[in-house]
């Protein structure tokens, strides 16, 4: 009797088929661990935390740093997700030869309401394998930024981060490795709607 398993991808079959057309242009999916992962869709509340987020950062960071929005990342672990944020390190080619892989990565941010147990049980270990110092979950659900620090391995095949701190909606947080400049989360989370 023979068990059938699922097809994994290198990153190189991954580009392949993106270049054959195998993914339509309304087709959001991943490369996760070698899998092929549709994401999930985004309600109005992500979106307004995305839009925010991306003015609040853009003022703040400006040139110091490179700011990417929705845009593949490299990790050695045969995946290209597509974090909501990359804060990434300037680079003379601006990413022209290859996305940006663990070494550029000064911090991921994800923006989650209904993908907060996928962002928490399945990028977070991914992040934390790769060695990304830093990780942002901008809880919609809880209201609250979920801020990870200093990866580390608990177990074989077992990754997570050593710290975890939480800021409300009504405070501000530095960017790491750039500890001058605070954003302001009153100005990111989406207003409540009074129904």
């Amino acid at each position: 009797m023979s068990i059938a398993t699922a097809k994994r991808f290198t990153i190189a079959e991954y580009h392949r088929l993106t270049e054959l057309g195998f993914f339509g242009e309304d087709d959001r999916v991943e490369l996760i661990n070698g899998e092929l992962v549709k994401m999930a869709a985004k309600g109005t509340a992500h979106e307004t935390c995305l839009r925010r987020l991306l003015r609040e950062l853009s003022a703040i960071v400006a040139e110091r740093a490179t700011l990417q929005c929705q845009s593949p990342i490299v990790l050695p672990t045969n995946s290209e997700p597509e974090p909501d944020f990359s804060l990434v390190q300037n680079r003379p080619d601006d990413y022209l030869s290859s996305h940006p892989c663990p070494g550029d990565i000064l911090l991921l941010i994800e923006i989650a309401d209904s993908s907060l147990s996928y962002d928490k049980q399945v990028k977070l270990p991914l992040y934390a394998e790769a060695g990304i110092s830093n990780y942002w979950i901008f809880n919609l659900s809880q209201t609250c930024l979920e801020c990870y620090s200093e990866p580390y391995q608990n177990a074989p095949g077992q990754f997570g981060y050593r710290r975890t701190l939480i800021f409300l909606p009504n405070e501000s947080v530095n960017l790491p490795y750039f500890h001058d400049l605070a954003l302001d989360l009153s100005r990111v989370f989406p207003p409540t709607i009074e129904s």
